[in-house]
């Protein structure tokens, strides 16, 4: 009979480091309070306030449970191997292996919680893409890119939002913002702050040439009492308002309630074209121009060149992220982590997640070698 031993030791010390990182104590805590203001009766007389405590709700109770769950699964498999020991019976060893090697499976996934330690990791993401050097192709690119976000929040099951898109002179777009939602939303999108270029057969090229196309990605987190961090002066402002179009289709107003806004000292541009009036395109504009420099603040505060707006660069040659090549042969590669996939299609239309969990690794790893 094989010995489980090492095995079932490794899954104790795993349950052991998730009670750190899920900090097990700390919402046991917690769990109280939220049941307690989930009980109020005026709790929806402020919306707002209701869905913040409604979702921290919600991801301690999963995190309770999930634990709670695992912790048991580990004592069934000490069980069940004491048990296959004792009675000297391989049926029940072979279920305990069994088990073993589920659980091992989910703590490695579990473990990428750990990855997450910034403030705003667990929560929404504001978003933007832009096309950069390459002309129609790179405005066909960025819209490529766009979607291929709007595919991977589907497949996680987040919400996706466009706020607004311009859309390009002859295909695609020059510019997109949307809001993605989903716990770890921030956390993951991080990862994909910074330029992508593209290397294709120019759909545009009558004499089908090969041509390099790049389109940008920024994210900030999305913060809820942003207008109450940042005081901002109606004068400082100057208010466009627009027609909308762009690649957004049904999900995007075509009346002249489109809004855009920019921040004259920092220069700092929103827009938004989803809601049903220039009123509320104004409200959703105020929101995430708060958010903005929030972040930029914080940039400054820590004094982070590549804080959490994202280090500037040129959206041309040499200042990728990452490099998506359909021509000559097909690969994706991510420049900082080294991660790469054969499979650029299934990349595009949504996976993109293992790049997302190898840059993570990536950034822990040079953290800790620093």
């Amino acid at each position: 009979m094989a010995d489980l031993t090492d095995d079932l030791k490794r899954l104790r010390n795993e349950l052991n480091e998730a009670e750190e990182y899920l900090r097990i104590a700390e919402l046991q805590h917690r769990l109280p309070q939220l049941e307690t203001e989930m009980g109020r009766p005026d709790l929806w007389d402020d919306a707002e306030r209701a869905r913040i405590v409604q979702t921290e709700f919600t991801s301690v109770r999963d995190d309770l449970d999930l634990f709670k769950r695992l912790s048991g699964s580990v004592e069934d498999a000490e069980v069940l191997f004491e048990l296959s020991r004792e009675e000297g019976d391989e049926s029940i060893e072979l279920e305990a292996a069994e088990l073993i090697e589920r659980l091992g499976g989910e703590f490695s996934e579990l473990e990428l919680r750990a990855l997450f330690t910034g403030e705003y990791d667990e929560g929404d993401a504001v978003c933007e893409v832009h096309s950069g050097a390459g002309g129609t192709d790179s405005q066909d690119w960025a819209e490529i890119v766009l979607v291929m976000y709007r595919k991977w929040a589907q497949l996680r099951g987040f919400s996706f939002e466009l706020n607004a898109a311009q859309q390009g002179q002859e295909a695609g777009i020059t510019s997109a913002e949307f809001l993605i939602r989903g716990r770890y939303a921030y956390g993951w999108l991080q990862a994909e702050r910074g330029v992508h270029r593209l290397v294709r057969i120019s759909p545009f090229d009558s004499q089908a040439r090969r041509h390099t196309a790049f389109a940008s990605f920024s994210v900030v987190p999305y913060i809820e009492d942003a207008t109450d961090q940042v005081e901002i002066d109606e004068k400082d402002l100057r208010v466009d308002v627009f027609r909308s179009s762009g690649a957004g289709g049904q999900h995007v107003n075509t009346t002249d309630s489109a809004v855009r806004i920019t921040h004259l000292p920092t220069g700092v541009v929103v827009s938004c074209q989803n809601e049903r009036s220039q009123h509320q395109n104004k409200d959703r504009c105020m929101q995430m121009l708060a958010m903005k420099l929030v972040a930029l603040e914080r940039q400054k505060r820590e004094d982070l060149l590549a804080g959490e707006a994202g280090e500037a660069k040129k959206v041309e040659w040499g200042s990728q992220i990452r490099s998506y090549v359909l021509q000559p042969y097909q690969q994706v590669k991510d420049e900082r982590s080294g991660y790469t996939s054969g499979n650029p299609d299934g990349v595009l239309d949504g996976d993109v997640g293992p790049f997302m969990e190898a840059w993570l690794r990536w950034r822990r790893a040079s953290a800790a070698s620093n």
